[in-house]
């Protein structure tokens, strides 16, 4: 093993902790996906998440200028192919590797810039392009990974992962809306006052999430196997996470983190595993 070799796999270790620590259930997901395609989505979630981490939780006064510093970073090391942030070069290595095109991690970044600035009363025009740029385009990264390059194969199922990685986010809103709304003075959906949340505007928001589903499921079916099963499970887990808010209220939305406890995790896992054993033996 090169030296270089050695520093590819001291970060691409780096990238799979950062996602064990900050998501048990992506991680659990991952674990369906064959082994050098697991370890270029821990790459690219590694990215991810330490951008949003930026944005969402250094808490300091210097946080534009730190998020300034990651895209510098990230430019700079792209134009060298090796960076001393293992999270940045694990990434680049796997954007390189695949040729991730770079208006997907651009759109990326821009949406991580919007959250460092007002996002409230949000158009619905800056409603899509944030979505677009925070989940949309991650989960057209991974397509790429997943489909291995192939442009044929990536441009049938791009609406289907754009769908996904959408219905992810909105999920993920109404999950962590207390904190968002409270703490980070955050409202994502356009139009909605949440200091006046209805029933109304709830159901409005759990059908554009069920229409994200429903029209992404269809291009889950259509994935290679070795990823079919792992964004299956992801996509079972959320369906289960939106599932339990659309039985809450929206005054208790607005004051607890819903959350899908670790039994339900298991059995989620669990009949995932059955169902990949069944189909992949018949």
């Amino acid at each position: 093993m090169t030296n270089r070799q050695l520093y590819d796999k001291v970060s691409f270790g780096a990238a799979a902790m950062v996602t064990k620590k900050y998501s048990s259930s992506f991680s659990r997901s991952i674990l369906f996906l064959s082994p050098e395609i697991r370890r270029n989505i821990y790459n690219i979630y590694g990215f991810v998440r330490l951008a949003d981490e930026i944005a969402d939780t250094f808490h300091i006064p210097q946080k534009e200028e730190m998020f300034n510093e990651f895209c510098q970073e990230y430019q700079h090391s792209l134009q060298r192919g090796i960076s001393t942030n293992p999270i940045i070069h694990a990434f680049i290595v796997t954007q390189q590797k695949y040729a991730i095109p770079q208006h997907l991690v651009d759109s990326f970044l821009h949406s991580m810039r919007m959250d460092l600035g007002d996002m409230q009363h949000l158009t619905g025009q800056k409603y899509r392009e944030y979505i677009y740029g925070s989940a949309e385009v991650v989960g057209l990264m991974c397509l790429v990974v997943f489909v291995r390059g192939d442009q044929d194969k990536y441009q049938q199922l791009k609406p289907y992962a754009q769908s996904l990685g959408a219905a992810f986010q909105k999920v993920n809103f109404l999950r962590d809306l207390q904190a968002d709304y409270s703490q980070l003075n955050r409202s994502y959906f356009p139009g909605i006052d949440f200091d006046q949340f209805t029933d109304t505007d709830k159901i409005q928001i759990e059908r554009e999430i069920q229409n994200d589903f429903d029209h992404a499921i269809q291009g889950i079916r259509q994935l290679p196997i070795d990823s079919r099963y792992a964004v299956y499970l992801a996509y079972k887990y959320y369906n289960r996470l939106l599932s339990k808010i659309k039985k809450r209220t929206p005054h208790h939305i607005q004051h607890h983190r819903v959350r899908v406890n670790n039994f339900e995790k298991v059995v989620l896992f669990s009949k995932v595993m059955v169902y990949k054993t069944i189909k992949i033996t018949k």
